[in-house]
C-alpha cells in the first residue's frame, strides 16, 4: 500500500496523458458513430437527451453549444412564445373546410396560411375529428411550414407521427424532412431518417439520388477544417458506394460533391480518378464547378501545371472559370515563381469581369518586388488605380504595405512621389469640375437676365451701364434671330 502511494506522485502526468488520449479516441469514435449510429429523439436544443446520450450539436463536436447559439435559441424561443395565436384567422381557416373534408383538403388549406401557429392548430385540431386520418399530403405541408419557420421542436413532433404509421410515407416527405433535419444541424435524425427509407417496404419511400444529394450536400458543409473533412469523406465514400451498388446512376451533383469532399479533405488525386471517370464510367460530362473544385485543390497543393492545364482545358470546352479559381491560381504562379504568368492571368480576370481580391494583388506585387522590380510593381499598381481596377482605399493600402517592405531598396521618395502625382491629379480632376459648375451657373445666370430683358423685367439701376448693354445687345440678337428664322 505504501509503495504504490509512493509512486502515484510520479505517474499522475502520465494519467493526465492517458485521460486525454482516451477522451480523443472516444471522441474520434463518437463522429463515426453520428453517422451511421441510433439515436434517440433529440430535443429542440440539440444538447442530450434524458438517458445521457449526447446527440450532435455542431456535428463534429461533442462540446455544449456556445453562448451565441444558446442565445439565439432563447431570442427565438422567446419571440415564439410571445407571438399569440390569431384566433380570428384560426376561425376563418376552419371555416373554409367542409363538414367531412379530406387530407387534400386540409392541405390546401394549410398551403394557404402563412401563419406557422396556425398551421399547427390547424393539424392538431384535424387530428382530433372523428373519421379522419391524416395522409402524405397534409404531413407534408406542415412539416414544410413548421421547418421553414425553424419551429424544429414542433416539426419533431409531427415526424414522430409520420414515423408512427407504417403506410405512410413517399420519398418526397422523407426527403424534405432530412433537409430540414441537416437545416437544424441534426444530422443525426437525418441518417435515421435515411435508414428508416432503406427498410421500408413501399418501394416509392426508397431513397433516390436527390436522397444523396441532400445528405452529401450536408456532409461537406461541416467546416473548412481538413481533419473534420477527412471524418465524414470516410462516410460519404461509403453513400456513395451504397448508392452505386443500390443502381442508382450518379448525376453531376453527386460527382461535384465527390470531387469536392475529396478536395477538402486534401485528396486530390481520388478527385482527378473521379473527374475522369466521369465521362467514361458515369456517362455524365463534367461542369465548371468539376473544373473549379479541381483548379482550387491543385492550387492548394502548389501543383501550378496542372492547374494551368485544367485551366486552359476548361476554357476550351466553353466555361470560365470562377473568381475562386482565377485568385488561387494567379497567386500560386506568383508564389511558385512564374510571375509574369500570375500578371498575365490577372489582366485575364479583368477582361472576363472576374474580380481579384486584396490577397492576390499583394501576392502578385511582393513576388515582383522580391526579384527586384520595384519600380514595375509601383507602375502595374498605379495603372490598376488609373483604371479603376482598385479602388482609393486598396490602393492606398497596397502602396503603404510596398511602402514599408521594400521602400528601402529604392528609397521612399518614390513611392511618395507616386502618392504626390496621385493627389496631384485628383486635384486636376476637382478643379476641373468646380470650373465647369462655374460656367454653368454663369451661363444659367445669364440666361435667366436674358429672359427677363425679353419679359421686360428688369428695372433702371438695376445693372450698371455696361452689363446693361450688353444684355439688350443679346436681346437684339435673340430677337433678330428669332425673326430671320420665322
Amino acid at each position: 500500500m505504501n509503495s504504490f502511494h509512493d509512486f502515484y506522485p510520479y505517474t499522475k502526468s502520465f494519467s493526465n496523458f492517458v485521460t486525454t488520449l482516451i477522451l480523443t479516441l472516444k471522441n474520434v469514435h463518437f463522429l463515426n458513430q453520428t453517422q451511421v449510429g441510433q439515436c434517440r429523439k433529440v430535443p429542440s436544443h440539440g444538447i442530450r437527451s434524458l438517458d445521457g446520450k449526447v446527440c450532435v450539436y455542431s456535428l463534429y463536436s461533442t462540446k455544449a453549444p456556445s453562448r451565441a447559439f444558446r442565445r439565439r435559441e432563447r431570442k427565438r424561443s422567446k419571440s415564439l412564445a410571445e407571438t399569440p395565436l390569431d384566433e380570428a384567422q384560426y376561425q376563418h381557416a376552419v371555416s373554409q373546410l367542409p363538414p367531412r373534408f379530406t387530407a387534400e383538403e386540409l392541405s390546401n388549406v394549410i398551403t394557404l396560411q402563412e401563419d406557422p401557429k396556425v398551421c399547427l392548430e390547424l393539424f392538431n385540431w384535424a387530428s382530433q375529428q372523428h373519421r379522419f386520418r391524416h395522409d402524405v399530403c397534409s404531413y407534408h405541408i406542415t412539416i414544410k411550414k413548421l421547418g421553414a419557420a425553424k419551429m424544429y421542436q414542433e416539426m419533431d413532433d409531427v415526424v414522430n407521427q409520420v414515423l408512427a404509421v407504417r403506410c405512410i410515407g413517399s420519398e418526397a416527405l422523407y426527403n424534405t424532412i432530412i433537409y430540414f433535419f441537416t437545416e437544424a444541424r441534426k444530422l443525426t435524425q437525418a441518417v435515421n431518417i435515411f435508414k428508416h427509407m432503406k427498410n421500408s417496404r413501399n418501394l416509392d419511400c426508397r431513397p433516390s439520388i436527390r436522397t444523396y444529394n441532400l445528405l452529401f450536400a450536408a456532409f461537406l458543409s461541416r467546416g473548412n477544417n481538413s481533419y473534420i473533412n477527412h471524418m465524414y469523406m470516410e462516410t460519404i465514400r461509403c453513400l456513395f458506394r451504397q448508392m452505386v451498388n443500390d443502381g442508382i446512376e450518379p448525376d453531376i451533383i453527386s460527382l461535384n460533391s465527390m470531387i469536392k469532399g475529396y478536395v477538402l479533405s486534401l485528396h486530390v488525386n481520388d478527385a482527378l480518378r473521379i473527374f475522369h471517370q466521369m465521362g467514361l464510367v458515369y456517362n455524365c460530362l463534367p461542369n465548371s464547378f468539376s473544373y473549379d473544385y479541381l483548379i482550387h485543390g491543385l492550387c492548394a497543393q502548389e501543383r501550378t501545371n496542372n492547374a494551368k492545364e485544367l485551366c486552359d482545358e476548361m476554357k476550351r470546352e466553353g466555361f470560365l472559370p470562377s473568381t475562386k479559381s482565377y485568385n488561387s491560381l494567379v497567386s500560386a504562379l506568383a508564389l511558385g515563381g512564374e510571375v509574369d504568368e500570375a500578371v498575365r492571368h490577372l489582366w485575364e480576370m479583368v477582361e472576363k469581369r472576374r474580380s481579384a481580391d486584396f490577397i492576390t494583388y499583394r501576392t502578385v506585387l511582393d513576388e515582383i518586388c522580391r526579384r527586384g522590380r520595384v519600380q514595375e510593381a509601383v507602375r502595374l499598381l498605379k495603372e490598376f488605380q488609373e483604371k479603376d481596377i482598385v479602388d482609393f482605399h486598396t490602393y492606398k493600402k497596397l502602396l503603404y504595405v510596398l511602402e514599408d517592405d521594400f521602400g528601402h531598396s529604392i528609397g521612399k521618395s518614390q513611392f511618395r512621389m507616386a502618392d504626390h502625382d496621385r493627389r496631384r491629379e485628383a486635384i486636376k480632376r476637382q478643379r476641373s469640375r468646380a470650373r465647369e459648375e462655374l460656367h454653368a451657373n454663369q451661363e444659367m445666370a445669364t440666361l435667366g437676365n436674358l429672359e427677363r430683358v425679353l419679359l421686360g423685367e428688369i428695372k433702371e439701376g438695376e445693372f450698371d451701364g455696361d452689363l446693361a448693354a450688353v444684355l439688350h445687345d443679346l436681346a437684339h440678337c435673340y430677337l433678330a434671330s428669332t425673326a430671320k428664322a420665322a
